[in-house]
């Protein structure tokens, strides 16, 4: 029989995940602006943020890890930058790799949306 605490934190984990809402949506033709790419590229090599150099070589970061695949070439990769955004946020099955290490961001709520915005506004330019 499990304790009143395990209850109340199960109960407390399912409500929570019922109200995660969906990512938002991005526009391929939106032009994002310079220093929305600038911020993004800030995030991404955040350790306490995106932390993308941990497992990825991206741009001109320093100390990139090799666990996942090289963030180049990201437009032809992704042509719908919507579905690049969703990877990011973590709704994308047709993207999910099996055993994949990555963290869904948006969905556990690791960062904001519009800081993945900003961070996917940088990964399209490489």
């Amino acid at each position: 029989m499990m304790n009143s605490k395990m209850k109340q934190l199960l109960t407390a984990l399912a409500i929570s995940s019922a109200v995660i809402t969906a990512p938002v949506s991005v526009q391929a033709a939106d032009k994002p602006a310079a220093s929305d790419i600038e911020e993004g590229k800030k995030l991404a090599f955040s350790r306490s943020k995106g932390n993308c150099l941990a497992c990825h070589m991206a741009g001109d970061g320093a100390q990139p890890g090799n666990i996942g695949p090289a963030l180049i070439a990201m437009k032809m990769r992704y042509p719908d930058k919507q579905k690049l955004y969703n990877k990011v946020w973590g709704t994308d099955d047709s993207t999910k790799v099996p055993n994949s290490m990555m963290p869904e961001f948006g969905k556990s709520g690791i960062i904001t949306d519009d800081e993945i915005r900003k961070i996917v506004d940088y990964i399209y330019t490489l």
